[in-house]
């Protein structure tokens, strides 16, 4: 176990916000002096064999997903999470399982999401076919006290905020 606890850094927004972009974006510039462990729910949702997106199929991945980050925290690493969890009482949950804990919202507009959308989703719920989509079927609770806001995944003074809240994380 590493002396000092480590850091779970979730950067949540709407769905195609950027938050995988600006988590590896992160995980690069940190690259050469700590080793960064990135959670990107779609990756861990395809690893797990999590397909649904009903509000039971969201409570228990989101729950997973808290409480991997947190019990890789608690071994030291620097975690990055890159999931949407658009209630805000999933990223309370997380929080409450890390030993050290950043939100970073990621606040792209609806309209600029669903331009870069390569995955369809917002074409898919327009059609009716995914009325659970955050921001458009389902509802998005933004952050109300978020530690970092970020303009985007592109976001260069987000991105040197998280990277400085994980290398204080791993002096304390």
């Amino acid at each position: 176990m590493s002396a000092s606890p480590g850091i779970v850094v979730w950067l949540t927004g709407l769905p195609q916000s950027g938050k995988s972009t600006l988590a590896r974006r992160v995980q690069d510039r940190l690259a050469p002096r700590r080793a960064c462990v990135l959670l990107d729910s779609d990756e861990v949702r395809a690893a797990i064999g999590a397909g649904g997106y009903g509000a039971g199929d969201r409570d228990a991945f989101y729950g997973l997903l808290a409480s991997l980050a947190g019990l890789l925290a608690r071994q030291g690493h620097a975690v990055l999470v890159a999931a949407t969890a658009p209630r805000r009482g999933y990223r309370a949950a997380a929080r409450a399982a890390a030993p050290r804990f950043v939100e970073v919202w990621v606040t792209t507009p609806l309209a600029a999401c669903e331009a870069r959308d390569t995955k369809g989703l917002y074409a898919s719920a327009r059609r009716g076919e995914a009325p659970e989509l955050p921001g458009l079927g389902a509802a998005y609770e933004p952050p109300e006290a978020p530690e970092v806001v970020a303009d985007g995944g592109l976001d260069d003074g987000a991105a040197q905020a998280i990277a400085q809240a994980i290398e204080q994380a791993a002096e304390r």
